[in-house]
């Protein structure tokens, strides 16, 4: 008896779509210089470098939610809501983005900034717990799902030191976000994380 659920291709074209907007959105908050010189865009240091690691998160966030769909075999509804989670924490990078350019990466803005890469990856995890509770492609090993497990707990912790000491020293909180991408470049978890399994 085959399955009548519906796939989760709709769901990842629609993630797709939302995350594509979310970048457009951030681009569109860019303001030129008034003055057509090289000094003029000097006040614009914040601007660029919470646009740039903003981007960069944004392009993370898709990278691995697209590979994390693939595993998917039905779009139940508890997943797709558990999704909408997701893209919900997601649509907030543009607000937090531009509040960390206009203050100058003061220290409240990057610390909120933190906490809502904090959400976005507290729904991602919420997103593989559901992924991996039974929605999952068979190949899937244990491995694989201890590791990502071990990631994303990993980085919710250093989100949530870096919402702590942000206000006081925003430069070392919006260092410590940042230093979450890292774990996220590849999307699959890589082997020799805090434990070595053959799965």
């Amino acid at each position: 008896m085959t399955d009548s659920r519906p796939g989760p291709e709709r769901v990842s074209a629609f993630s797709d779509a939302f995350i594509a907007v979310i970048m457009t959105i951030m681009v569109l908050e860019l303001k030129a210089p008034a003055e057509p010189t090289f000094s003029a865009l000097l006040p614009l240091w914040a601007t660029a470098t919470s646009y740039t690691v903003s981007f960069w998160f944004i392009a993370v966030v898709w990278i691995n939610h697209h590979h994390l769909l693939h595993y998917a075999q039905t779009a139940t509804p508890r997943l797709i809501w558990v999704n909408f989670a997701h893209l919900f924490a997601v649509s907030f990078v543009p607000f937090t983005t531009m509040w960390m350019a206009d203050t100058h990466l003061a220290g409240v803005a990057v610390s909120f900034y933190a906490g809502v890469f904090w959400l976005v990856n507290l729904t991602y995890f919420w997103l593989i717990v559901e992924m991996f509770s039974g929605n999952t492609m068979k190949n899937v090993s244990g491995g694989v799902r201890r590791r990502m497990h071990i990631r994303s707990l990993c980085t919710l912790a250093i989100f949530g030191v870096a919402m702590l000491l942000a206000p006081t020293f925003p430069i070392v909180g919006l260092a410590l976000t940042c230093s979450c991408l890292f774990f996220y470049l590849r999307p699959e978890a890589p082997d020799p994380w805090l434990l070595k399994t053959s799965g």
